[in-house]
């Protein structure tokens, strides 16, 4: 019989934070609304877009930039947020390899050089 491994650790903690932040519907609409959108949005937009508070959708916005969702950069008193493509293309490959799943092949392995 065949030995069944669970995921390392450290990869199951990161795959962990990626879906506790998203075990949110504000969160998901947010991160939805930045992929469509197709540019960068200042927490403003974003407020009238979903129709929350400006605190509330600045701490989403927070816990999806912390595990690498979304990414910030700040102009002067500015801050504006867009999505961060690589980063949310790793989910459904982090899905499957939680659902036991082979991991596909990054860009730039050695598979790519054959």
């Amino acid at each position: 019989m065949e030995t069944v491994e669970p995921l390392d650790r450290p990869t199951a903690e990161e795959y962990a934070s990626w879906f506790k932040a998203l075990a949110d519907a504000t969160r998901i609409r947010i991160v939805s609304l930045l992929a469509r959108h197709g540019r960068e949005m200042t927490v403003g937009e974003i407020v009238k877009a979903v129709g929350i508070g400006q605190s509330t959708v600045s701490q989403h916005l927070k816990q999806l930039a912390a595990v690498g969702f979304v990414r910030v950069e700040r102009v002067r008193t500015a801050s504006y947020f867009r999505i961060n493509e690589e980063c949310v293309s790793c989910f459904p490959s982090a899905a499957d390899v939680v659902m036991g799943h082979p991991a596909p092949e990054r860009p730039g392995t050695e598979s790519d050089k054959e």
